[in-house]
């Protein structure tokens, strides 16, 4: 174990600075970027099936906590969530899903989460993020979330997500994400909760891909 501590923590070395959450950490409590194994997970809410990908018995679950209108959540996208998807979850070894994490200093971050949780309830999660990540310049600063959701979505797609972003529902699910997000400690977005075999694994910022790719491939090899 001591090899594996030793690589947990060369993940969280190396992590990006990314934006921290307003409240502070209470005193006493460990940062969310403590690579130590955090022992059981907390009790996890059942995502969308569309906003969780691969196998749910792979050997590795990756939660990825994340706020559309973060610049480094982006990098994390562009630069690691697709190289995963491809060499990890696709092969079977990872169980990857996406938490919402919208932080109040982002005035449109919890429309988007709203109008992408609405895209995945109709199977076009993955074009409706694509699209949030690679605009969010443009709709970050026009508020216009509906209109770059609707460039990638059909008419008949885009009317259905307007019914459910309207019909109010969908704040309990990213409610829910958020209680989670505190439970374990998180202050920051992207923050990656890594579970292997019972134990928890907190990596705070934007990772590079080949310093995660080292890390999980260790808990991969451990019997």
């Amino acid at each position: 174990m001591k090899s594996l501590k030793l690589a947990a923590a060369v993940v969280v070395a190396f992590a990006f600075v990314s934006t921290p959450l307003p409240a502070a950490r209470k005193a006493g409590q460990p940062k969310a970027g403590n690579a130590k194994a955090q022992g059981s997970k907390p009790t996890a809410p059942e995502p969308p099936p569309v906003k969780a990908f691969g196998a749910k018995g792979a050997p590795i679950t990756i939660e990825i906590f994340s706020d559309f209108e973060c610049p480094s959540c982006r990098t994390y996208y562009e630069g690691v969530w697709r190289r995963l998807m491809e060499n990890y979850v696709d092969t079977g070894k990872v169980y990857l899903i996406h938490r919402d994490m919208p932080l109040p200093m982002h005035a449109s971050s919890r429309l988007a989460a709203q109008y992408a949780d609405a895209a995945a309830r109709i199977g076009k999660f993955e074009k409706v993020e694509e699209v949030l990540f690679s605009k969010q310049d443009v709709w970050g600063q026009s508020g216009d979330v509906d209109g770059t959701v609707a460039s990638v979505l059909t008419p008949a797609e885009m009317a259905k997500v307007r019914q459910l972003v309207k019909g109010g529902q969908l704040g309990a699910a990213i409610e829910r994400d958020l209680a989670l997000g505190q439970t374990y400690r998180i202050n920051q977005t992207p923050t990656t909760i890594i579970t292997c075999k019972g134990q928890t694994y907190p990596v705070v910022g934007a990772v590079s891909y080949s310093i995660l790719r080292q890390f999980l491939d260790q808990l991969l090899s451990q019997k």
